[in-house]
């Protein structure tokens, strides 16, 4: 009876604690398929927002910022006497870069105007003589031949006034082309002119960049089905991570960017390949851009276009 009883004291607890792993292994595997559901449910749900989002936005890392840069040259020849601007400051439009030597400038124009004056006398003159030249012909004292020498020198005389006039613009014209100017606002960038250099006319000093810059998106043209003009655009820059600009599309260039390049591809050859081509899209900012972000020319951006 003792050896009895011990076995049973002995078998109950080792059925007891079966039962309960039994019991403990089922929660374990009932709490790895709630967390397997739970993450299946998730993955299927971002699948699906990630599906319906890229069906109605479209992006490309092929897009840079690009903007009015205006290359500064002079119209006369002439040596640098004088540089007001330095590498990268800002100028409003019409601010002097640079000074030009005037003094060959100065006495052509004095030339022109003393022509102007000599021209000017010898056409009254000639005014004068046709009215006396004209007196005397009604008076029958000279001949018709005389009579239209003389209105003749009055339209040469007259001619060669008006051509001088002409001159005298054009002098005037090429003394202000000395004084170099600044034809926008912007930064002054690639600075390359120094005091006494010689430069010719239309060899680039420097160039203006204008602030007001946009984006070129080169979208591949299977990317452009539903997009068009006015779309809305959000805009990340390389250079600003974290941050986005509102945006829209402003035009679609009618042409791919390799149809305008210096050597396009000629296609009517027997080795073609086909080659998915990329369209340029500009795109424009919504307002001015903050002060606190400098956008310029060729920086790197991303733009996602929602149709």
């Amino acid at each position: 009876m003792e050896t009895t009883k011990e076995n049973t004291q002995g078998v109950a607890p080792s059925a007891s604690a079966h039962f309960k792993s039994k019991i403990g292994e089922s929660r374990h595997q009932k709490r790895l398929f709630l967390v397997a559901a739970i993450l299946g449910g998730t993955v299927a749900v971002f699948g699906l927002w990630y599906y319906v989002y890229w069906t109605y936005h479209q992006d490309t890392d092929d897009a840079f910022i690009d903007g009015h840069i205006y290359m500064v040259s002079p119209s006369v020849p002439g040596p640098v006497i004088k540089i007001y601007v330095d590498d990268n400051q800002f100028v409003k439009k019409g601010d002097p870069l640079v000074d030009i030597d005037s003094r060959e400038y100065e006495v052509r124009l004095n030339q022109a105007q003393a022509e102007v004056a000599a021209s000017s006398a010898s056409a009254h003159q000639t005014e004068l003589d046709l009215a006396r030249y004209g007196k005397l012909y009604h008076e029958n004292q000279i001949s018709q031949q005389t009579y239209d020498h003389a209105r003749s020198a009055v339209a040469v005389a007259k001619a060669q006034l008006r051509l001088d006039l002409k001159k005298e613009a054009a002098a005037a014209l090429n003394l202000s082309y000395t004084k170099i100017v600044s034809p926008s606002d912007g930064y002054v960038t690639k600075k390359v002119v120094e005091l006494q250099d010689y430069e010719d006319a239309g060899q680039t000093m420097m160039a203006i960049v204008n602030p007001d810059v946009w984006v070129i998106a080169n979208f591949k043209e299977t990317e452009l089905r539903g997009m068009k003009k006015g779309d809305q655009v959000e805009v990340t820059v390389d250079a600003y991570p974290g941050r986005t600009f509102k945006a829209h599309i402003d035009s679609i260039q009618a042409g791919s960017g390799a149809r305008f390049s210096l050597f396009p591809p000629e296609n009517a050859t027997g080795n073609y390949v086909k080659v998915v081509q990329r369209i340029p899209v500009k795109i424009v900012f919504d307002g001015p851009v903050s002060s606190r972000s400098f956008l310029a020319p060729g920086m790197s951006a991303v733009p996602i276009v929602k149709f």
